[in-house]
């Protein structure tokens, strides 16, 4: 099994500790890097952490967009895709994913029914106090987070081999979700 995840962004972040400190190698991918053609870049998942679509946060919307065709195709062979909100009011934010998601921007604090795979993302929080960043009003993925008045707040989304899980929780991943979620038999290419 190998345990390797990239991190999207414009620079190191404290994130990518937190990915190390839970057993996964992790590779910083800058905006410049991931929407160059000759990037080839090889792992699990690929994850895109909260504040991607607002240009006060981070440069890296312009690259993912770019980059489109490719963060599919490494889905569609077995990659694993981690999008965290945009923080953003920007409607189109999500517009680079290979299939509708339509994101609403506002902080809010909610409980949450945690139920099947991906309900041990929460697991090393207090689920009757979740702190949010956003909602989601329309998508294609299948919701597996809601809050307590129905907002959705994850969607899970099987493309090809892969899975694309975006969430608008504003809380690092339990260790446990972050092991599973980038843990696999093989690397894929990006």
């Amino acid at each position: 099994m190998k345990s390797r995840a990239a991190l999207a962004w414009d620079s190191d972040l404290v994130f990518s500790r937190f990915l190390e400190d839970c057993g996964v190698a992790c590779e910083l991918v800058t905006p410049h890097m991931l929407a160059a053609p000759y990037y080839r870049g090889s792992f699990v998942t690929l994850v895109i952490p909260t504040g991607f679509g607002n240009p006060a946060f981070s440069g890296l919307l312009p690259a993912l967009r770019a980059s489109r065709g490719r963060i599919r195709k490494f889905v569609e062979r077995g990659g694993n895709l981690l999008v965290f909100g945009a923080m953003c009011h920007n409607r189109e934010a999500y517009d680079w994913l290979p299939f509708p998601v339509s994101y609403h921007h506002e902080y809010f604090r909610t409980s949450v029914g945690c139920g099947g795979e991906e309900g041990h993302i929460l697991e090393d929080y207090d689920i009757g106090h979740v702190e949010c960043d956003g909602h989601f009003s329309e998508y294609a993925g299948t919701p597996a987070i809601e809050a307590d008045d129905d907002r959705t707040i994850l969607l899970r989304h099987d493309l090809g081999s892969g899975t694309i899980v975006i969430t608008t929780i504003h809380e690092y991943p339990s260790r446990r979700f972050i092991r599973a979620f980038c843990t696999g038999d093989t690397e894929t290419l990006f």
